[in-house]
């Protein structure tokens, strides 16, 4: 028994994982706290049970579509409220607040069309795989593949390849990297479609075993932001450190204790890591100049 929560929280971990690269791909580059995510969020889910539910597209192909969708949303919320106000050297508190007011737009406006009501995308029993006493679903099997994947095309990308270095390069070095001659700003801009990428992935995913419904954003990326911190700030592999731990503690929080516990041992870890060790687990400490 104990073994099937550690396997429960090693896939919840993966997708905190996912959404918490998205929240960082943004938060390390533009050092603005992305909350409109949660809303971003949102909008992916809905998109994709919208478009099984009520067009009858195929599983696969409306998730590939509200993958798109999010992207786009995700660029969107860049080139019409992120740098208008960065061109205007806004301060960052501003921009959070305004980020907020957009997630706040997004998750109302949804639930005007959609309902407030809890939606299924999958109604049916769908198969599970049994090995002993461990027991896995398909909408986990299907978690585990989409986020296997993606973080290791996405650490090989940032490891291995010219983008990946120009991204860990604007993180370190805003000023630096537009010195070299860089575009920063096409730099953002590709940065903001791999947000919502990852956003979109982390949505899909989740939403197609757990359902969904229009206030589920902020609690999901509070997990991820608390996955970042804990991994280490000021990088993007450490994220899927700090997912894993953070996916299998909630899990074991379970199994131990209650389910109403989980949010209690969530930030009791974060504080105690903002006290101890504020640069996570295998970040490093900011210089400041």
């Amino acid at each position: 028994m104990l073994l099937q929560f550690i396997i429960n929280g090693l896939i919840t971990g993966l997708l905190y994982s996912l959404l918490a690269i998205g929240f960082a791909l943004v938060y390390n580059t533009t050092h603005i706290f992305h909350i409109a995510a949660a809303g971003i969020y949102v909008f992916a889910a809905y998109m994709f049970w919208w478009q099984v539910a009520k067009l009858g597209v195929p599983t696969f192909l409306a998730a590939v579509l509200a993958v798109a969708l999010t992207m786009g949303l995700s660029l969107l919320s860049e080139s019409t409220l992120y740098r208008p106000l960065r061109n205007k050297k806004t301060s960052l508190s501003v921009i959070m607040i305004a980020s907020i007011g957009l997630m706040t737009v997004i998750v109302n406006l949804i639930a005007m069309f959609f309902g407030n009501e809890t939606k299924v995308v999958e109604s049916s029993i769908l198969k599970t795989y049994q090995w002993g006493e461990l027991i896995i679903t398909t909408p986990q099997l299907y978690q585990v593949i989409v986020a296997v994947i993606a973080i290791g095309v996405f650490l090989f990308i940032l490891g291995r390849t010219k983008f990946g270095l120009k991204v860990r390069a604007l993180s370190a070095d805003e000023t630096l990297f537009e010195t070299l001659g860089y575009n920063k700003q096409q730099t953002f801009s590709v940065v903001f479609l791999a947000s919502g990428l990852f956003i979109g992935l982390a949505s899909c995913v989740t939403v197609y075993d757990v359902g969904l419904e229009p206030n589920m954003g902020m609690t999901v990326l509070i997990n991820a932001m608390v996955a970042m911190i804990i991994g280490g700030t000021g990088r993007f592999n450490t994220c899927v450190l700090g997912g894993l731990l953070l996916g299998v503690l909630q899990s074991l929080t379970v199994f131990f204790f209650a389910s109403n516990w989980q949010n209690a041992i969530t930030f009791a870890l974060l504080l105690g890591f903002l006290f101890l060790r504020p640069q996570g687990i295998a970040g490093y400490k900011q210089r400041v100049v």
